[in-house]
Parts: C-alpha cells; structure tokens; sequence
C-alpha cells in the first residue's frame, strides 16, 4: 500500500466544495498516478476548475481527504503551491512586460535559484528565445500559451494543472503543444488537464467526466467507451435533416448529431434502437453500425447530467 500510495501525484476522497447552498463539487474521489496525463472533461459549469484549485491549495475543501504530491490538500497548501504549475483558462502575465521579464517576475515569486539561467532555459525548452524581448500583449494566442506554459514550468514543479489550456489556439500550436507535453510527461512530470476537443482527451493516459460537480466515469479511453454501453449508427444520404427531426425524441434513441454530411444515432439499448430505425429506413439512406467515438459519449453523459443549478 506504501509503495502504491507512493506512485500516486494525487491521492483524493470524497472532495467537496460548496459556495451558499449549492455542491459544486460533490464528494470526488481521484487519484492520478505520476508521470500520467489525466484528462479532466466535462461541460461549463461543472466544477472542473474548483476542483483543480482546490488540488493546487487556493481553495479549501469543504469535505473530503487526500494528498498532491504527498501535501495534505486541506493543511498544506503552502507547500503544495510550491511543487505545482498551475496554467489558467484567461491568459494572467504582465502584457506590458516582454516574455523575459514576465518570466523572470516569476521565476523571483518562486525564489528560482540562478534565475538568470533559469529563464533562460524556459525560453530556450519552449523555443521562445528568438522572441525573448518581445512585448506579451503583442503576441498570438500559441505564443502567449507558450509564455504560459513556460512560466509554469520556470521552477521545475511535479505536478502540472492545465484549465482548458489550448482554448482559443489554432491547430498546429494545439497539436505543438501537446507533442510538449508528452515529452515532459515521459521525464515523469504529472498532468492534469481539462479540455473540450475530444481529440485532446483521447491524448489523454486517463480521463475522468465531471458533471455538475459529480464524476460519472472515469478510466483508459477503452474503459469509458465501454462503460457507456452506447450503441451507434452512421446515417448518410439525402435530407438527414428531416430524419434527424423524425428520430429525435422517439422511444430508445438517446441522441442524434450531425458530423458533416452523416447523422450519428445513438442508444443504450440496441434492440429499442434498431426498431426505431427499422420504422424510417429507407434505401436512400445508407446506415451502418459504428464503434461509439469519444465525442457520442460525451454528449450522452451530458444529456442525462442534471444540472446543480436549476
């Protein structure tokens, strides 16, 4: 058990939070082993980021147990704050400073040793060194995720919290940035990052869905397919837009989701489904059974979700 607990970056039971009367996050149990990506998923307003501040010692739970990186989570945050990077959604460096010197602000609030050369080499690791003098405010959104990221890092941390990192970035610095982190990820840095696209999930060593404030899955890619025992069809043919309105809401099909020029159907219980689709099945249309993708699965968890708002 010692060495197990040992492999663990976190280590957390029963996680709860709340704000007034509302459970924002609702008794979470994680745990995320070191030197693994965990993919942290789920809609806006889900507790997603409470979670991940209440890991990183700027919130307090208001319930629950465990460990970051061996740190009490509710009685030493000071120190967990020390060994982790926390990366937010809204860019938060001086846009009047160049990278440099928002580099180095940080690198003297973790008290770096040799600073200099410290700085120096996050620019040189994230390929920023060529725009070392450059203002912050003038950059683009991947470069300014590269500052980001960079800053993160400056004090060698052992766990990273990324909040939906690549938000707003185009695909060549995503998928740049991605390459990054999977090599600091095999140099044993732990990960725990939230994402919308599902191609960045399925990056992702692990994932877990959260929905408003409750965890409804979690494991490998394989395990949460699985354990969502969804069963699809894809459609394509004329007017799908008159059979998607035809199927939607019928007895047995959870869902129905245009993917360019296909319909993705999708159900629980295959057999409910299939004889929905025996009664609108037509020769114009060609339907063929599919292996639920990553992004089926998410909607379905979504629309079955109760909202802690309402």
């Amino acid at each position: 058990m010692a060495a197990l607990e040992k492999d663990l970056a976190i280590d957390v039971t029963g996680v709860t939070k709340r704000f007034g009367d509302k459970t924002v996050v609702d008794a979470i149990d994680l745990s995320v082993r070191r030197g693994e990506i965990y993919g942290f998923l789920g809609p806006n307003g889900s507790g997603k980021t409470t979670f991940i501040r209440m890991l990183c010692g700027l919130l307090t739970p208001d319930a629950g147990t465990g460990t970051c990186l061996g740190f009490d989570v509710r009685t030493q945050q000071a120190e967990i704050k020390r060994h982790v990077g926390y990366m937010t959604q809204k860019f938060s460096y001086y846009e009047d400073l160049s990278i440099r010197e928002n580099l180095d602000f940080i690198a003297r609030i973790y008290a770096v040793p040799d600073r200099g050369a410290a700085v120096q080499r996050s620019l040189e690791r994230l390929g920023l060194t060529h725009r070392s003098h450059q203002l912050a405010g003038q950059l683009s959104g991947g470069w300014k995720q590269r500052l980001a990221l960079a800053a993160c890092l400056i004090h060698e941390p052992k766990l990273l919290l990324l909040d939906e990192p690549t938000a707003g970035v185009d695909p060549k610095a995503r998928r740049e940035f991605w390459d990054e982190i999977h090599q600091l990820a095999s140099g044993g840095l732990t990960v725990l990052i939230t994402t919308h696209y599902m191609d960045e999930a399925e990056r992702c060593h692990r994932l877990a869905y959260l929905a408003y404030g409750h965890l409804l899955t979690r494991g490998t890619l394989a395990d949460v397919l699985a354990a969502a025992k969804l069963t699809t069809w894809r459609v394509t043919g004329p007017d799908l837009l008159a059979l998607a309105t035809t199927l939607r809401g019928q007895a047995g099909v959870e869902q129905v989701v245009a993917f360019g020029n296909t319909l993705h159907v999708s159900g629980r219980d295959p057999a409910r489904l299939s004889a929905v689709i025996a009664t609108v099945r037509e020769s114009r249309h060609d339907w063929q059974p599919m292996a639920s993708g990553l992004e089926d699965v998410f909607i379905s968890l979504m629309d079955e979700a109760k909202d802690n708002f309402s």
